[in-house]
C-alpha cells in the first residue's frame, strides 16, 4: 500500500512538524509506540498531533478514506495496552496532547470544560484556582489526560464519595468514525431527549469515537480534609471499619484504601525514606480521608469518635491522624508508591478486579489459598480501593525466582485462577483500567454472550469499518 498520499494529506491538515514518521531520522516515536508498563512496543505508520477538534475530524476523514486504522492516545499511562499501535506499521497514532485548553469555567453551573489533552493535574489546579474541587485523583494525575480518564472511565481514590470519571462528566465533544463532530458539551444535569450518548462514549476506550473535550462537574472545596492511617487485624475488620466510617462520616468519607502487609513491606524496602507506619504490626492497614464542609475541628471530632468506636469494637488495633497537610500527603504518597515499589521488586502479574465489598475477605482468603497451593512461595501484593470494592490483586514471583521466567511459566495459569475466582464471587475482571488489548481475548470467557453481542453490534453500528482502535475491547475481524 502506498501511504505517501495519506502522509502528505496529514501534513497539509496539521502541519508537517506534527506528523512524525520513522523516515525522519530526527523523529523518535518510542514514547507513543510503547505502553507505560513496557508490555508492548508497536510500530506506527505515523504519529499525528492535531491542534483542534476540526483537525481531529479532518485526520479521521483522511484516514478513513485511505482505509487506515487510528489509535487515539492521551497521556499513554494506561495499564491494559489500549493506546499504542500494533506491530503492523499501518496504524496512525492520533495524539491528543495538543488539545490542552481549559475552555471555560461556569461557577454558577459548577462545571469546567476542558479539552481531552489536558493533564488531570492541570484540570485539578484550574478548578482549585477558581475556588472549586475537581475530585478525580489518581497516582498518574501528573501525566494522564482527561480524555484518557474518560476513555477508560478511570476510578481513583475518591470514588467512594464522587464516583468514577463517568459520574463526573456532564457532556462531551466527540469525533465519530466518519469524521463528524458531536457537540454535546451542554453541561445539563437533566436531559431526557433520547439515548444518553455521553455514557456510551465514556469507557469505550476510543473504539466508538474520539473524545476531544468534556464538561466536568465541580464541587465546593471542603473546609477541611483530614487523613487517618489505621492498622486492622484482618480484611473482615477493614470491612467493619468501612461500615463504621459510613456511619460516622457519612458523605464526608471521600477515601478508603486498604493495603496488605507485603505491599507496604515493598514500599518500606524500596522507599525506606517514606517511613511506612504500623505495617509490621498488622496484616493490613487502611487509609481514610474525611472531607468536612464545616470546620477542621468538626472533622477531627468526627474522626476521633470513629476511631474510638473502631478501637472499642476491635476492628482497629492502632491509628494515627495526620496533624498537617504535609503529613496527609506523605501518607497518600506511601499508598501511591506501592505500584512503583512493586516494579522495583520485578515484573509482576497485575489484576484490577472488583468484588462486592461484603465478599472481599472471603474472595481474598479463597484465592490466596489457591495461589499458594499452585505456586509455593508466591507473593501477593494486595491493595486498593476497598471503599468501592476495587482491589489491585497482584502476584509477584517467589523470592529468588527470575521474574521474567515466572511470567512466562505462570501468567496464564495465574490469570485463569484469579479470574475464575472473581467470577465465583460475582465480580468483574476489570474495575477501573479497562479492557484494551490485554484482556480482549479473555473477556468472552467472563462476560455474558448477550452483553458481548450487544457490544459488538454497537461497535459495528458506529464504526462499521473497524477503524477506531481496532482490536481493543471487542475483537472484530479487520475489514
Amino acid at each position: 500500500m502506498n501511504t505517501e498520499p495519506l502522509l502528505n494529506a496529514l501534513r497539509q491538515l496539521v502541519g508537517a512538524a506534527h506528523v512524525l514518521t520513522h523516515d525522519d531520522p530526527a523523529a523518535d516515536l518510542s514514547a507513543w509506540e510503547q505502553d507505560w508498563r513496557k508490555r508492548q512496543h508497536g510500530r506506527a505508520l505515523a504519529v499525528v498531533r492535531p491542534g483542534s477538534t476540526a483537525e481531529v475530524a479532518a485526520v479521521v476523514k483522511a484516514c478513513a478514506a485511505a482505509g487506515v486504522g487510528i489509535v487515539p492516545q492521551g497521556g499513554n499511562t494506561g495499564l491494559v495496552v489500549g493506546g499504542v499501535p500494533d506491530h503492523s506499521g499501518t496504524q496512525v497514532v492520533l495524539s491528543l496532547q495538543r488539545l490542552n485548553t481549559i475552555r471555560a469555567i461556569d461557577a454558577a453551573n459548577l462545571t469546567l470544560t476542558a479539552e481531552a489533552g489536558c493533564v488531570l493535574q492541570t484540570v485539578q489546579e484550574a478548578a482549585e484556582g477558581a475556588g472549586f474541587l475537581f475530585p478525580l485523583s489518581l497516582a498518574a494525575e501528573g501525566s494522564c489526560t482527561i480524555g484518557g480518564n474518560l476513555a477508560v472511565n478511570a476510578g481513583g481514590t475518591q470514588v467512594v464519595r464522587y464516583g468514577n470519571t463517568r459520574d463526573l462528566c456532564l457532556g462531551l465533544e466527540v469525533v465519530t468514525a466518519q469524521g463528524e463532530v458531536w457537540q454535546g458539551l451542554s453541561g445539563l444535569r437533566k436531559d431526557n431527549t433520547g439515548y444518553d450518548l455521553r455514557h456510551l462514549f465514556v469507557g469505550s476506550e476510543g473504539t466508538l469515537g474520539i473524545i476531544t473535550a468534556a464538561t466536568l462537574k465541580l464541587y465546593p472545596k471542603p473546609a477541611a480534609q483530614l487523613t487517618a492511617w489505621a492498622a486492622v487485624p484482618s480484611l473482615d475488620a477493614a470491612v467493619a471499619l468501612l461500615g463504621l466510617a459510613h456511619q460516622h462520616l457519612g458523605a464526608g468519607l471521600t477515601g478508603f484504601e486498604v493495603m496488605g502487609q507485603f505491599a507496604l513491606g515493598l514500599v518500606n524496602t524500596h522507599f525506606a525514606h517514606l517511613r511506612v507506619p504500623l505495617w509490621q504490626e498488622s496484616p493490613f492497614c487502611v487509609l481514610l480521608e474525611n472531607s468536612d464542609h464545616e470546620s477542621e475541628h468538626h472533622a477531627r471530632a468526627q474522626f476521633e469518635r470513629l476511631l474510638e468506636a473502631a478501637l472499642d469494637g476491635g476492628c482497629v488495633t492502632d491509628a494515627v491522624v495526620a496533624e498537617s497537610l504535609a503529613q496527609a500527603r506523605q501518607l497518600w504518597h506511601i499508598r501511591e508508591s506501592i505500584p512503583l515499589a512493586q516494579a522495583e521488586e520485578g515484573l509482576n502479574i497485575k489484576h484490577d478486579i472488583s468484588v462486592p465489598i461484603s465478599r472481599i475477605p472471603e474472595f481474598v482468603a479463597h484465592t490466596d489459598a489457591l495461589l499458594a497451593a499452585a505456586i509455593p512461595g508466591v507473593r501477593l501484593v494486595n491493595f486498593g480501593h476497598l471503599g468501592d470494592g476495587n482491589l489491585h490483586y497482584n502476584v509477584q514471583a517467589p523470592a529468588g525466582m527470575d521474574a521474567a521466567s515466572f511470567l512466562r511459566q505462570h501468567e496464564e495459569q495465574v490469570n485463569t485462577l484469579v479470574y475464575d475466582a472473581v467470577t465465583r464471587f460475582n465480580g468483574s475482571i476489570s474495575a477501573e483500567h479497562g479492557v484494551g488489548s490485554l484482556k480482549v481475548d479473555t473477556l468472552p470467557r467472563y462476560k455474558s454472550a448477550v452483553a458481548l453481542d450487544l457490544m459488538v453490534r454497537i461497535k459495528r453500528a458506529l464504526d462499521p469499518d473497524n477503524r477506531l482502535n481496532p482490536g481493543r475491547v471487542v475483537a472484530l475481524d479487520r475489514p
